[in-house]
């Protein structure tokens, strides 16, 4: 029952996305040509969403985003390849041992790790490449899956909360708004510390309840323990090199920071010629420079998977494997990714829907318009629908801070409004039916909905009551 759990519950939120196209008419934003004036355009018409649509969102949804879709894929086969070394068993039997008796360290460190990433370079989707590790060696040390799913998405997504200068994560909020990364750099640090704190005592209360009470399941998570102890350096550094791609890719160098060496070097390699042959760029492809990876250019995601699978490659030439266990692993990994990697992709087919059906701006008028003024409560649910309808920070941005731009045109609020938007979009990300990287890590652990939601709901509530206390005073002040 679990593994279809997920998928009814996504293919309800899709029919109740094409339900609204029937409910709601069609809001749109018009801008004068000549004067760039915006006006709101509400003319009663509906476009309701067809049976024959329901079938052909999903296929668009392919076309679009089938970038995270390879790179998922590319993370299950980077884990099966080196799977098949023993060297990974052995790099997570090291793990255990070294943090026997002190597991709620391990714990603490990996969240974190995870949410500290997040909110400094923006990796979001990127971040699922630790995610394998880390819940093999949770599930080693006797927690369930839940406290797995928790450290995993629960730190990411409080990351995202309190993103500081990721502007992957950001960017949409900042531009719409037009504010700097840096503005109120301390509450997005607050709201993150506050995030952690609540997350870790979460965890770290229900853990140590549960933990070796229940029947694990380690193989479908764990590779099967070696005979013969391996060396874990080979595998250590190459992984550790991975990351650290991932890590200084995604950080804004030149657009926050000023720093252009990144770029600079880019272009030394891209240009370099002999005899007028750019034999360096013939070699390696085109290449984005650090710094200027971006989930919306798509060619990050692939670059990233071809990072892993040569690591992978590189790993297991190290340990000397044969090309059937290479081959299999390749197997064994695609095979266990492309369950969670399909659901991840099935879920932009809500965002498809909203943004073919322009039926949001109907509703958030509704909601805006029952208070006079800026009113927090009305913004933060605005905030949360457009999360579930939109999916991904860019598009929250893009279909929603136009029109609140038009309604509030004092921009003193605006700083408030980027942190409300960024903060309730991690907070609604775990709990929505539509969070992609929610979704995928539960069916990857097989994790039934309900189950989550019975796990974390006094967690999201609690941070739910500090993240509005948090608003009222940045509105009073």
């Amino acid at each position: 029952m679990k593994k279809h759990n997920l998928l009814k519950v996504i293919l309800i939120s899709i029919v109740v996305a094409a339900l609204c196209t029937w409910v709601f008419s069609i809001t749109t934003i018009q801008y004068d040509q000549t004067t760039g004036a915006a006006t709101l355009l509400a003319d009663g018409t509906r476009a309701e969403v067809g049976l024959l649509d329901l079938f052909t969102y999903p296929s668009q949804a392919i076309y679009y985003f089938s970038p995270i879709f390879v790179f998922v894929l590319a993370v299950g086969a980077f884990y099966g390849i080196i799977s098949k070394t023993g060297a990974y068993r052995s790099l997570l039997d090291k793990l255990v041992k070294g943090f026997n008796g002190r597991e709620w360290i391990f714990l603490a460190f990996s969240m974190i790790l995870i949410a500290g990433l997040t909110s400094i370079s923006g990796l979001n989707y990127a971040m699922l490449f630790l995610f394998p590790l880390v819940i093999a060696v949770v599930l080693l040390m006797g927690y369930n899956k839940l406290v797995a799913a928790s450290v995993t998405v629960g730190s990411l997504l409080v990351g995202m909360m309190g993103t500081t200068y990721g502007v992957e994560n950001i960017g949409g909020f900042l531009d719409n708004l037009g504010i700097a990364p840096e503005t109120e750099i301390t509450t997005k640090l607050l709201i993150l510390v506050v995030g952690l704190v609540l997350l870790i005592f979460h965890v770290l209360y229900y853990g140590n309840k549960t933990r070796n009470t229940t029947d694990l399941a380690e193989k479908e998570y764990v590779p099967s323990e070696v005979e013969k102890p391996k060396s874990v350096w080979p595998l250590a550094i190459f992984f550790d090199v991975a990351l650290i791609v991932m890590v200084m890719a995604y950080i804004p160098w030149e657009s926050v920071f000023g720093v252009t060496a990144f770029t600079d070097a880019t272009n030394w390699v891209m240009d370099f010629q002999i005899s007028g042959y750019p034999i360096l760029y013939k070699i390696l492809g085109a290449i984005m420079p650090f710094g200027q990876w971006t989930s919306l250019s798509q060619t990050p995601f692939y670059t990233l998977g071809a990072v892993l699978l040569i690591s992978a490659s590189i790993i297991a030439l190290c340990y000397r494997m044969k090309l059937d266990d290479f081959l299999k692993g390749l197997k064994d990994g695609l095979k266990k990714a492309v369950r969670p990697a399909g659901l991840m992709l099935l879920i932009y087919t809500v965002l498809l829907i909203f943004a073919f059906h322009p039926v949001q701006l109907t509703i958030y008028k509704m909601i805006i318009e029952l208070s006079s003024g800026f009113n927090i409560v009305t913004v933060g649910l605005v905030s949360i629908l457009s999360s579930l309808f939109n999916v991904d920070t860019f598009y929250v941005a893009q279909s929603t801070l136009p029109y609140l731009t038009m309604v509030f045109t004092d921009s003193t609020y605006y700083p408030l409004i980027s942190i409300m938007f960024q903060a309730l979009y991690g907070l609604t990300m775990l709990v929505a039916p539509t969070s992609v990287i929610l979704m995928g890590t539960l069916c990857y652990l097989n994790v039934s909905y309900k189950e989550w939601l019975k796990h974390i709901w006094q967690m999201v509530a609690a941070l739910l009551v500090v993240l509005f206390v948090i608003f009222t005073i940045i509105l009073i002040v």
